[in-house]
């Protein structure tokens, strides 16, 4: 049996197989090896670095939701400003209204006042005219030539003294 394995061809192509196979794991292992570590080392590192920009993208991600929050107080802020602004304008339109209708009623009443003294002048100057030309009527239906002309002559000479 041993006889037979010996001329058996198979046999040695067995034989040259594990030999081959032996010499190739032994020779062809550090290889191996070094190839696996450092694959490994490859992947820890682009592990390591995917972490790192991780880290990076939350802080970053932090910074811009401070960023948000604090933008949002700002838009608060301001609209609350903005509020508060057109409050005091409109507290301030509503004065300036009341001033300017209390300003058009003095002037309207200074206008009445100014009509009232207009037609109390103008009812006095008529009734003085009424009086005179009643006046007039009367002296003329009434009095003489002779008195008429006493009259106008003393008239005549009292105004020196009444123009003083």
């Amino acid at each position: 049996m041993l006889h037979d394995l010996i001329h058996d061809h198979e046999f040695w192509v067995l034989v040259a197989f594990v030999i081959a196979m032996t010499i190739l794991v032994i020779k062809a292992k550090p290889v191996i090896l070094r190839m696996l570590d450092e694959r490994a080392v490859r992947i820890k590192r682009e592990l390591d670095e995917a972490e790192q920009l991780r880290n990076e993208a939350m802080a970053l991600l932090d910074h811009y939701q401070k960023k948000q929050q604090e933008a949002i107080a700002d838009a608060r802020a301001i609209m609350q400003h903005a509020a508060e602004e057109a409050a005091r304008n409109r507290e301030a339109a509503a004065a300036e209204l009341a001033d300017s209708l209390k300003r058009r009623e003095q002037h309207a009443i200074e206008r009445i006042a100014q009509a009232e003294a207009k037609a109390t002048q103008e009812v006095r100057a008529f009734a003085v005219d009424l009086a005179i030309a009643a006046t007039r009527k009367l002296i003329e239906g009434n009095l003489d030539p002779t008195r008429a002309t006493q009259l106008v002559d003393q008239a005549i000479s009292e105004l020196p003294q009444r123009l003083h």
